[in-house]
């Protein structure tokens, strides 16, 4: 069979064709068309269902993959640009090896368009956690340590975990007697002035305020958000909070007849320890909060009560005493005793925080070498 036609451009019979990319004589159109004829090797498309389940599972495994694709999840990411990727190049592949015409443009377009919506629901997601921690901790935690445990991408954990901390109780000295001179109104406004610098205080340190009990404050170190010197800022906390009450004495008094006298004297008990600790959402199935217990809290307890029996008003124990002293000796401590307190079958060494080393006196460094000694 011999096929004529003109192959000079003047005659206007050239033209490219999908499979060549330079203009070329019609002709050839006739011929290929011949040779498929006389071949058989015609191209094949596949069923209706295999390309909507081309398209379904292509388009779902897309979505799934953008839907996990958050914080550190490179692989994800990579994983579905190379299954997008795979399907494109086996389109080509399996055209130019079978004369198969595969699905490229819906498979590929329901892809992208299933991949935003995955994206669109993980921002979602990602927002709602951000929500749920930030309502969670807000009121407990500094504002910098909140966002920082939500760009860590970690979940807070739920339910008990055991994890060495640093906890802090603090008490005010005879508040009965601030009760019974105050009235109720008196009463609050002096405590929310009292707890508010205080709160500050710890949350500038890092420490998660577990609880108020009146005018007590409960609050922890390293849980729920991870800090490597808990110790030392908690004996620093400590310090800077009798600093800060010190300062306040001196402004009640300074208010003149507003205030008894009692107001002006007022001094607080801090007991600090550091050990391991259950932490984690406790309560009812109605009511959740997040806190510590175990005996090594109790520890801590202890040592903000038997401060009064010692004339002392930050007592810890060697444990935190010796985590605090591996990041600077900035805080200067005195050794009290060994006690076994109530509880505790073994006896543990209680130390007094005197204060920052730069706010201590040097007469104050010579009692505490003569009282050890």
């Amino acid at each position: 069979m011999v096929l004529v036609g003109a192959t000079d451009p003047i005659m206007q019979d050239v033209g490219p064709t999908p499979m060549d990319r330079n203009p070329v004589p019609r002709v050839s159109a006739h011929g290929n068309a011949l040779k498929t004829i006389l071949t058989g090797n015609y191209v094949r498309r596949p069923p209706y269902w295999v390309v909507a389940a081309i398209t379904l599972v292509l388009a779902a495994a897309i979505s799934e993959l953008a839907r996990r694709s958050g914080r550190g999840s490179l692989w994800t990411r990579l994983l579905a640009g190379g299954l997008l990727l795979g399907y494109i190049v086996a389109v080509f592949a399996v055209f130019i090896v079978g004369n198969w015409v595969l699905p490229f443009v819906l498979p590929v377009g329901a892809a992208f368009t299933t991949a935003s919506v995955g994206l669109g629901l993980q921002l979602l997601e990602e927002e709602r956690r951000r929500t749920r921690i930030k309502g969670m901790f807000a009121t407990y935690l500094a504002p910098e340590l909140v966002d920082r445990m939500v760009e860590s991408g970690e979940e807070p954990k739920l339910g008990g975990h055991s994890n060495v901390i640093t906890m802090l109780f603090s008490d005010i000295q005879n508040f009965s007697t601030f009760s019974e001179q105050l009235r109720p109104d008196e009463l609050t406004f002096l405590i929310n002035e009292y707890l508010t610098p205080m709160t500050r205080i710890l949350q500038g340190q890092g420490a998660y305020v577990d609880k108020y009990i009146g005018d007590a404050i409960v609050a922890m170190i390293n849980d729920p958000v991870p800090i490597v010197d808990h110790a030392h800022r908690g004996c620093l906390a400590a310090a800077l909070m009798q600093e800060k009450q010190a300062e306040l004495r001196q402004f009640w008094a300074a208010q003149g007849t507003r205030w008894p006298q009692v107001v002006s004297r007022m001094r607080t008990r801090i007991g600090i320890n550091t050990g391991e600790a259950t932490v984690g959402n406790m309560g009812s199935e109605d009511r959740l909060n997040y806190t510590m217990m175990g005996d090594d809290v109790n520890l801590a307890a202890r040592c903000e009560s038997g401060a009064k029996s010692v004339g002392v008003y930050t007592l810890v124990t060697e444990a935190t005493r010796l985590e605090a002293e591996r990041c600077g000796d900035d805080i200067v401590f005195r050794y009290i005793d060994r006690w076994k307190v109530k509880g505790r079958s073994r006896p543990v060494s209680v130390f007094e925080v005197m204060g920052r080393r730069e706010a201590v006196d040097a007469a104050a460094l010579e009692c505490r070498d003569l009282y050890e000694a």
